[in-house]
């Protein structure tokens, strides 16, 4: 419990200076935001605010993690570190994706297939590494399940272990790219991530208390490391917390690619690491309708175009838009919304799906007594 506490303190202490420094630096070096021409026409007085805030989020997890383990005394595990793999990993694809829009003054970097492609390498080495009987402790359990999970391992539903390569790649792709989506308005996404991981980080602690490798029960959770996954939880809440500090509106520094693709790829390890991969659906609910509201507004517009029967059932034109723009938070920017009236709705929605998530999780240990 004292490594979990010095992982949050150190990680909130040094992403609220770091960040400071950070924007001093980057606006120095002249790190301004790109802000798309198509967009709500408010952005466009953020255009030059210092972006790849992630960076400072990535350096204090990491610094907090390691600085944890240090004071303690207690030897890093394969788990924790295959998150922090995973975690970094997706932080240097948004790094490249933000360095480019800097480099090139664009507020396109990546080509989507290079992005696709550098989040498919380190998802697919993530979840091979997770799956591998090298990494089994010496109660036989890797680090990730080949089963899929609710709030504990479904035992009829296991995959062959390339289906299950490919569902950790569908989670990892997926809730990357979804945090990507929700980080438009100022503090949106790192509020909500902060109250995630902070759900992760109980959740993990609790199944350390009623481990399988020390108290083999029927209520006991057959999970690898989750002491030590809820120390590196801990170290995300607290940077993104501190993080946050500098982040809410007005934002005075921005998290960029670096940061919403790394701290996607951290909610989707946790969710695998914990066997929570269905539960996550509903801890990262915000996200998911984000993203939702995206694939229906592109899907709807294509279907419109091509189908003369859609348009006749749904009597619309040609090229029709569910929402007047997405992801979700400009479509209420563009209905009157305020900036900050969406954000504090949106997070008190995280909130609530937390809240109905942990309740879901207690409720479950609880039935089994």
């Amino acid at each position: 419990m004292r490594a979990i506490l010095f992982g949050g303190g150190l990680a909130l202490l040094i992403s609220l200076l770091g960040t400071r420094v950070a924007i001093s630096f980057f606006t120095k070096w002249g790190y301004g935001q790109e802000i798309r021409d198509d967009g709500p026409t408010s952005h466009h007085t953020k255009r030059g605010t210092p972006t790849m805030g992630g960076v400072v989020i990535i350096l204090a997890t990491v610094v907090g993690y390691f600085g944890a383990l240090l004071i303690t005394r207690t030897p890093p595990s394969a788990s924790a570190l295959l998150l922090l793999f995973l975690f970094v990993g997706m932080g240097l694809v948004g790094f490249l994706d933000d360095y480019i829009k800097i480099s090139k003054q664009r507020s396109l970097g990546l080509r989507s297939k290079a992005k696709m492609v550098g989040q498919t390498l380190i998802a697919v080495v993530f979840g091979a590494l997770a799956l591998s009987p090298w990494l089994e402790d010496e109660n036989g359990v890797t680090p990730a399940s080949e089963k899929i999970s609710f709030l504990r391992d479904i035992s009829w539903l296991a995959l062959p272990t390339v289906l299950a390569v490919l569902l950790i790649w569908l989670i990892i792709v997926g809730t990357s790219n979804g945090v990507n989506l929700a980080d438009g308005l100022d503090g949106l996404a790192t509020g909500a991530c902060t109250m995630v991981f902070a759900a992760y980080m109980i959740v993990n602690i609790w199944q350390g208390n009623q481990f399988c490798g020390s108290d083999p029960t029927p209520l006991c959770y057959d999970v690898r490391d989750p002491l030590d996954l809820a120390i590196v939880s801990a170290a995300l809440t607290g940077a993104c917390f501190g993080f946050l500090w500098w982040n809410a509106s007005p934002a005075q520094i921005f998290m960029g690619d670096t940061g919403s693709l790394s701290l996607g790829g951290a909610l989707a390890g946790l969710a695998i690491l914990t066997r929570t991969e269905l539960l996550l659906v509903i801890l990262g609910g915000l996200f998911l309708v984000i993203t939702l509201s995206v694939m229906i507004q592109v899907g709807f517009f294509k279907l419109s175009r091509r189908s003369g029967l859609v348009r006749k059932v749904f009597r619309v034109e040609a090229g029709h838009r569910v929402f007047k723009m997405a992801p979700l938070q400009h479509h209420f920017e563009l209905l009157g919304w305020e900036q900050v009236t969406i954000v504090i709705r949106f997070w008190i929605i995280t909130g609530l799906c937390v809240a109905g998530g942990l309740g879901i999780f207690y409720a479950e240990w609880v039935a089994r007594l």
